[in-house]
């Protein structure tokens, strides 16, 4: 708090009286330059892959990127040491995203897009898996990373459309024979 007074050029009292102590800073800060000091839009276009596209491409403020990068490691690593922190940051850092993917899910299921049995906490690590992948191992050279969020969603979406005709086929199939021609995606 003593670098961040000083640096301000204003009295640490002056900043205590904005938060309540260092840590709430530090999440104040990481919410703005993360672009999450805001509750994030929902969205429903009535298309499961232009909603789940729009939200896995969604892309932090550019104008705090040099911040983030270098303020992101030392906060994990801070959260690592001071599980309280860690435990808040989380909750605003990852869920939101994360709780928007969900009720886009749960409206694919309820309109029919989706199955009823559709692993929710599973899909989501499918959706998300390929972008923390990008964002660990392209980090030297994100030019010539290619954008997964269209390429994760468009994916899953295929694969769903995929055993929704199987079903349907399979379910077709049944009531003019009697029995299913194959397994309906192993369930």
């Amino acid at each position: 708090m003593d670098a961040i007074a000083q640096a301000s050029g204003v009295s640490k009292a002056t900043i205590y009286n904005h938060w309540a102590d260092k840590e709430k800073l530090l999440l104040e800060v990481m919410l703005m330059v993360n672009g999450l000091d805001r509750e994030p839009e929902d969205v429903d276009t009535g298309d499961v892959q232009r909603d789940l596209t729009t939200v896995l491409t969604r892309k932090p403020p550019d104008k705090f990127e040099f911040a983030r990068n270098r303020m992101t490691p030392l906060l994990i690593a801070y959260a690592g040491l001071h599980p309280e922190f860690g435990k808040v940051w989380r909750h605003r850092v990852t869920d939101p995203p994360r709780q928007c993917l969900k009720r886009i899910l749960n409206r694919g299921i309820s309109r029919g897009a989706l199955p009823q049995d559709l692993d929710i906490e599973a899909s989501i690590a499918l959706l998300l898996g390929p972008l923390l992948y990008a964002h660990v191992f392209n980090k030297d050279e994100p030019s010539r990373a290619p954008d997964l969020g269209p390429i994760s969603a468009a994916n899953f979406w295929r694969a769903h459309q995929q055993n929704r005709r199987d079903r349907i086929e399979d379910a077709r199939a049944s009531m003019s024979h009697g029995k299913p021609k194959r397994s309906s995606g192993g369930k």
